[in-house]
């Protein structure tokens, strides 16, 4: 461990929570989370804030955009070498990759939280942000993007997602795999994956883009296409069924509405890519990237509508976004 200063910037969740009558509630600021830790952890620790205190549903995409612009800041500033964020389980997934995408320096940014709070048997929250600060704190860290650490294993931000509403193995990297894991407080990478370029060279200065997502499903029709059509949305992710594939009657409204806007095509399906040219039937992968939907690749969809949206609000256009999407 040859990175001391790590900053923990705690943004509420589980982790910060206590039973009351009617259930959990936020309770607990970030000092009382690092109080809870060992030694050899906490030591680790060069800086606390409370960057905020809410449920993991309720973050927002601005305040992911000024967590990163608030970790850029740290860093610059020389004392941190290493970020652990700590929030709420239910869109971990969205701000690790957020992060992933609109930071670029060497610093390890380790993003992590609990499936049982404190009032509960056995939380889980003590361990998750030890083993998440040994990451940060690693020299082989360095240089990997964001990642999570959670139950002792590494995900990379563009593979990981909660795959448990429950579990305290929520996470998991479907087609992939845990890239290493955290064993007597040591990390130990089992492989090495390309980190997703970052979309902006500094903190992002406009907004968020409006994207929307619609999911495909038997027998339901394109109705939710002309509600996007007409609002105020700047780019669409289409979550489409198996390999890319939607029922006929999607295909002319998306052809017409990916000449509007960006639309990607995403699969709902955990494991494996969107395929570019196997079938070629009116809906299938080929026919709808040949009307100009983007493919997503082997992102799901909750990271293509976060990749679109900053790309977007970075000034991105068609062939840069086609480039950030086209990842191995």
């Amino acid at each position: 461990m040859a990175n001391p200063g790590i900053a923990v910037l705690a943004l509420g969740g589980t982790i910060a929570m206590r039973p009351v009558d009617a259930g959990a509630v936020p309770s607990l600021c970030a000092e009382d989370l690092v109080a809870m830790l060992p030694e050899g952890a906490a030591r680790l620790v060069a800086k606390v804030e409370n960057f905020r205190q809410l449920p993991g549903a309720h973050l927002s995409l601005d305040d992911l955009v000024a967590l990163a612009a608030r970790i850029e800041e740290m860093y610059r500033g020389g004392a941190v070498h290493g970020f652990v964020v700590v929030q709420g389980t239910d869109t971990i997934e969205e701000t690790v990759f957020a992060l992933e995408i609109l930071l670029s320096g060497p610093a390890p940014v380790v993003v992590t939280g609990a499936m049982r709070h404190a009032g509960q048997v056995s939380p889980d929250g003590a361990a998750n942000i030890s083993n998440s600060l040994q990451l940060a704190a690693s020299l082989q860290a360095r240089d990997r993007g964001a990642m999570v650490c959670f139950n002792d294993e590494i995900h990379p931000a563009w593979a990981v997602q909660k795959t448990s509403a429950t579990n305290p193995s929520a996470f998991s990297s479907p087609g992939l795999g845990p890239i290493g894991h955290v064993i007597e407080g040591r990390p130990r990478f089992l492989a090495t994956t390309e980190r997703w370029p970052s979309v902006c060279s500094g903190p992002l200065a406009n907004k968020p883009a409006k994207v929307a997502i619609v999911t495909a499903s038997l027998g339901e029709g394109p109705d939710l296409l002309s509600a996007v059509a007409g609002s105020a949305y700047q780019g669409l992710v289409v979550q489409a069924t198996g390999a890319g594939h939607l029922p006929q009657a999607w295909v002319e409204p998306l052809g017409r509405l990916a000449k509007e806007i960006p639309v990607v095509l995403a699969t709902r399906v955990s494991r494996g890519p969107v395929l570019g040219g196997t079938y070629a039937f009116p809906g299938s992968e080929s026919d709808l990237l040949s009307r100009g939907l983007i493919s997503a690749g082997f992102l799901c969809a909750s990271k293509a509508r976060i990749l679109l949206s900053m790309a977007l609000a970075a000034g991105c256009g068609e062939t840069q976004l086609r480039t950030l999407f086209d990842r191995p």
